[in-house]
């Protein structure tokens, strides 16, 4: 259940709303319409990625995201600088657990710096927030 409580507290950081029960989904929903989904999904790969503690598991891992994020051309590319994007590609063979920490830090501020303010100011969040406020103070969606 999403509370107005949690909502309010999404503006008053980024990293709030990233790490909430429902912001990384609702913040989702929201990059889908800027077609930007791929940085939330590439975040979220990375924190889960991170996770992996089989050497095996986290080979295929660090493929699919390679493939599905870094490698020039891939179906969901992000925009990350040459020098990252190298390291990656040096380090894809014998991956470990940080070798996409440089990715997803620059990721991070790109949402930061450029769709979390838009966030902000969106239709999305204004209604999403107003609905909640409409339905008594600590009312929540399902």
């Amino acid at each position: 259940r999403l509370s107005l409580e949690e909502v309010l507290q999404w503006s008053q950081s980024f990293e709030k709303l990233i790490t909430s029960k429902y912001g990384p989904m609702i913040y989702k929903t929201y990059l889908k319409t800027e077609h930007s989904d791929e940085n939330i999904e590439f975040w979220l790969a990375c924190e889960a990625y991170k996770k992996i503690t089989s050497q095996r598991k986290r080979i295929s891992v660090a493929r699919k995201l390679f493939t599905s994020y870094i490698e020039p051309q891939a179906p969901n590319e992000i925009n990350i600088d040459s020098p990252a994007r190298k390291a990656i590609i040096r380090n894809i063979q014998e991956p470990t657990q940080s070798c996409f920490d440089e990715a997803q830090r620059i990721i991070y501020t790109h949402m930061e710096r450029d769709s979390y303010p838009r966030f902000l100011e969106s239709k999305f969040y204004q209604k999403l927030k107003h609905s909640l406020q409409t339905n008594g103070n600590n009312s929540t969606i399902n």
